[in-house]
């Protein structure tokens, strides 16, 4: 499996890169941020949204989509693209963060999670193999191996046990992957918590493992950004230069920013369309609270010079109006409005790595997140 690579690099800013990622559904350009379709939907938006405001690749959730609909319903109509109507490349999780943080009764064993379900309490079991069964069935382009994800702070002992436990599951993912067919990618992931020998050593075991690429969990949990940016320092120069990197569940644009410019390729994050729900837009002035009641009387738009046309076209006191009278469609604008300022970054990032000039790129955007939203006249 390891003799395949799929990823091109195509050039790179310091530790920034940009590249190609090949997938069955089309081409993936990295840096990338995938929007989140937890249950084979984007809350709020029709996929064509998504896709109009530049996203290549979607993520969908292994966990959910086991427990409703089914793997082998989705399977039997035709994988998860032709079910949901998203005809691009999907990246799967393994299910193993949410067994951990939603599962009701979980019990974990060498050889397995067992567990409850959240929505009617039915028993199930997810084993690595299992995992990667449901994510054959689903059809997804990237599956994730099955690791478990300790929140932090947490002791070393119980971040030691979980990272080795994460690469003997990893090895175990890789066995039940290889019946896969051509084209589609299995990613490992680094776990280790925020001790640094704890995460260079999960690194170096799955490097011996092989992937198509490789990920970097159990981060954006509740620790500082300088403890995510220190543990992806001790974790890069370690992963193959010619293979994709993926920090999972990440997560602010400062965030993905930084990340980058230690070498990261790929990010996910529900933050968009969750914050977009409760009122938040992400623009170049960094967030905007449009609850706020200064925007009650203010005929401007979030930002008139966007190239996306709900961000410059709908006034400020509408999109607050929506917002205080609980009705959909504020939700609905304001999760396509960050949707596309973060694919705008990302586009915005990888035009500035072929450029060559990343570095003034991110002192540009950090400047304007750090000035704030324009005042009104």
């Amino acid at each position: 499996m390891t003799s395949v690579n799929y990823f091109e690099l195509q050039g790179r800013d310091g530790e920034a890169r940009v590249g190609r990622l090949t997938t069955p559904h089309g081409v993936v350009r990295t840096p990338a941020f995938m929007p989140v379709g937890t249950a084979g939907a984007m809350k709020g938006m029709h996929w064509r949204e998504v896709r109009d405001a530049g996203a290549d690749i979607v993520l969908g959730n292994t966990y959910h989509l086991m427990l409703r609909p089914g793997a082998e319903r989705i399977a039997a109509l035709g994988g998860l693209q032709r079910f949901t109507g998203w005809n691009g490349p999907m990246l799967t999780d393994s299910g193993g963060f949410q067994v951990m943080s939603l599962a009701q009764l979980r019990k974990l064993s060498e050889r397995a999670v067992t567990f409850r379900s959240h929505i009617d309490g039915t028993s199930y079991e997810l084993s690595p193999e299992r995992s990667i069964e449901v994510q054959r069935l689903l059809g997804s382009d990237i599956a994730m191996q099955l690791d478990e994800c300790v929140r932090l702070p947490a002791e070393h002992s119980d971040i030691e046990r979980a990272m080795q436990l994460s690469l003997r599951w990893g090895e175990r993912s890789k066995r039940a992957f290889e019946k896969a067919a051509p084209g589609h990618m299995l990613f490992g992931i680094a776990q280790g918590g925020d001790v640094p020998e704890l995460r260079r050593a999960s690194a170096r075991g799955m490097v011996d493992t092989g992937f198509h690429g490789y990920a970097i969990g159990g981060l954006a949990v509740g620790e500082p950004q300088a403890v995510m940016l220190a543990m992806i320092e001790e974790v890069v120069p370690i992963l193959p230069s010619d293979r994709p990197r993926y920090l999972m569940g990440v997560g602010t644009p400062a965030d993905i920013l930084e990340a980058v410019a230690r070498g990261v390729d790929m990010f996910d994050c529900v933050m968009p369309t969750r914050n977009g729900r409760h009122g938040v837009a992400f623009t170049r002035f960094g967030p905007v609270n449009l609850s706020n009641a200064r925007h009650a009387d203010d005929p401007r738009p979030i930002d008139e010079e966007s190239s996306w046309p709900s961000t410059r076209s709908y006034a400020r006191a509408y999109l607050h109006h929506l917002v205080k009278a609980g009705e959909t469609l504020g939700a609905m604008l304001l999760s396509e409005i960050n949707i596309a300022y973060y694919q705008d970054l990302m586009r915005g990032i990888r035009e500035a790595i072929t450029q060559g000039c990343f570095a003034q790129f991110r002192e540009r955007a950090r400047a304007d997140w750090a000035r704030g939203d324009i005042a009104p006249r």
